[in-house]
């Protein structure tokens, strides 16, 4: 039976339990372990198949629990401080149970269980103990917010906050979990015999993995490059891809680092040319060449990251009418030790589909233009220095009109060493509405491309601030804006969909006729408040740019703990406390 198939039909009541492999409740029932039938009924679980994945903004990531396609998962997050959102469809019309835990076992999970009974719903908080029934929790962290049975299957929706206090709820981190679940054939929740299992997710930074049909691949690598003795060098190649064919574009699902010296290289970015670069070189970077013009993101890689596999329905185009255009390989080599006689062939490798996808896939760079020449100066021993880059969409409409919603699904952080915080605004009509993106624990060693929660809307005129937050305690000179791994960059590339023409959104303060000031705060706020220059750039490397400035950033969400009781039911006296919801939605996380 195909995956489809499954995600399509209900079969019997199905009952989740928070159980791992091996955990059990002590009241076996085998009465109630009976087979079901599968009825061939369009099933609610549709929407979460991985061919409409991007369908629903709010719950982008789907996932089957166990290896026969009954249980469905699908979930999204605001932001990694905020609330998660789950829906699990099961293959069952009896009780279902979800938990979250940090191994397979059943004891010290966090649990929630549900169903619709005969005459009213039910649905509570609860905490394993050890391989028996579960205790209810007497604070529900989890709130419920639909339960349905239609064609043999049970839909459980419920959300939670990502971090909670109670001592028996499981705390969701960026970290890989458990996730255990069973369910029952009827609406007396007890023994679930084989109808549990477990599965390892990683719920905040998870990869949706692409059906693979072929292993067909574009290969961008460097040959055989000598790598000089200096801490910083760049080495750009300008390339074409060979035998595409001009008359099918590909989509390319899936990017794949290949790393030959991983101390040595420290990111790489794979660009499309505009169409006046005509020649192909094999050079250092930067030296005044035409394929300096080259800066339409096509991939992304920086150190810490892995292979990265883009949304069932989106893809990356290339080739087809562009099979000519060429490409601009760059790999930034830092070299703090200055070893000499170094050779490197690393590269990326592109896997690609000839089956067309429903959304081309666009990646816009936003941020500060990091640029050498730009007189920006972080001085030394700041504990923290912030530094804004402008981006107003505003722009856009001078390359194209109408310009269409972009859908965020996906982002890359980056700065260099000094870098300890990165936050991505997102502003309609003059306000504050969301974060694209942040991560204040910032890890110069992990920079990886990871989606977001949810899809975020980016509409015409809406502005984008990314506010980089450096230390340099530990340094005795200031630190510019630039290339080498001692400057400093903020950037954020923003992977949405449909793709535009259009490549870059950045800015920077007009330092043209400034001074550094005397204090770090007058310094950080003077360049904060100096008119922002703003440039977008398309593909053929025309821009347009304004004057703006730096809006106010709210506030990072913080945890708060929550003691207050409310009831969660639907069409029933089930009460939970709003402790005992968040409580849920933690083991849910752990399942």
């Amino acid at each position: 039976m195909s995956q489809q198939q499954v995600c399509q039909r209900k079969g019997g009541r199905c009952v989740w339990q928070l159980h791992g492999r091996r955990a059990q409740f002590y009241e076996p029932r085998p009465g109630r372990d009976i087979m079901y039938s599968l009825l061939p009924l369009l099933c609610l679980c549709s929407a979460w198949t991985k061919a409409t994945e991007a369908s629903d903004p709010n719950l982008p990531f789907m996932e089957y629990l166990d290896p026969n396609y009954m249980v469905c998962l699908k979930w999204g997050f605001d932001d990694p401080r905020g609330t998660i959102t789950f829906k699990l469809v099961v293959n069952t019309t009896g009780w279902v149970g979800l938990g979250f835990n940090s191994n397979e076992e059943m004891t010290g999970s966090d649990i929630v269980m549900g169903g619709v009974g005969p005459s009213e719903s039910y649905f509570q908080d609860y905490y394993a103990t050890g391989n028996r029934r579960p205790l209810v929790d007497n604070q529900q962290s989890y709130t419920l917010l639909s339960l349905e049975e239609t064609a043999g299957q049970t839909v459980m929706t419920f959300k939670r906050p990502i971090q909670l206090c109670n001592d028996e709820d499981f705390y969701i981190t960026t970290q890989p979990l458990t996730l255990i679940y069973a369910y029952g054939t009827t609406d007396e929740i007890g023994y679930h015999g084989v109808k549990r299992g477990a599965k390892e997710l990683n719920l905040l930074n998870h990869v949706t993995r692409a059906t693979v049909t072929n292993s067909n691949y574009l290969t961008a690598t460097m040959d055989n490059i000598a790598v000089p003795q200096s801490r910083t060098y760049y080495h750009c190649k300008i390339m074409k891809f060979q035998n595409l064919d001009p008359n099918t574009p590909y989509h390319i699902y899936q990017i794949e680092p290949v790393i030959k010296n991983p101390d040595l290289v420290h990111h790489m970015l794979l660009y499309r040319c505009p169409s006046f670069v005509l020649e192909p070189y094999d050079r250092p970077c930067y030296m005044g060449d035409e394929g300096d013009a080259c800066f339409g993101v096509v991939a992304a890689w920086a150190v810490g990251g892995g292979v990265f596999e883009l949304p069932e329905d989106v893809g990356i185009p290339i080739g087809g009418a562009d099979s000519n255009t060429l490409y601009r390989l760059e790999i930034h080599y830092n070299n703090p030790t200055n070893i000499a006689g170094r050779r490197d062939s690393s590269g990326l490798r592109l896997h690609y589909t000839l089956q067309r996808k429903k959304y081309d896939v666009g990646i816009l760079t936003t941020g500060m233009l990091p640029h050498s020449a730009l007189h920006y100066n972080i001085p030394p021993k700041a504990p923290q220095f912030h530094t804004y880059g402008v981006c107003n969409t505003s722009l856009f409409s001078q390359f194209m009109n109408p310009v269409p919603d972009l859908q965020v699904f996906a982002v890359m952080l980056h700065t260099h060493l000094a870098g300890r915080k990165i936050r991505v605004g997102h502003y309609r009509n003059g306000e504050q509405i969301e974060f694209l993106a942040l991560n204040e624990e910032y890890n110069f060693e992990l920079q990886e491309t990871l989606s977001l929660g949810n899809i975020k809307t980016i509409k015409q005129g809406d502005e984008i601030v990314v506010e980089c937050t450096y230390s340099t305690s530990d340094r005795a000179n200031v630190t510019r804006m630039g290339l080498s791994t001692t400057d400093e960059m903020c950037l954020a590339f923003l992977l949405y969909y449909p793709a535009i023409n259009i490549t870059t959104c950045v800015s920077h303060p007009n330092t043209s006729m400034s001074e550094d000031k005397d204090t770090i705060a007058a310094q950080e706020s003077y360049l904060k408040y100096l008119p922002q220059i703003q440039y977008a750039s398309d593909a053929n490397y025309f821009s347009v740019g304004r004057i703006g400035t730096v809006r106010a950033l709210m506030e990072t969400p913080n945890v708060t703990c929550r003691n207050s009781n409310s009831a969660s039911r639907l069409g029933t006296s089930w009460i939970m406390n709003l402790t005992g919801i968040i409580l849920l939605v933690l083991w849910i996380a752990v399942i």
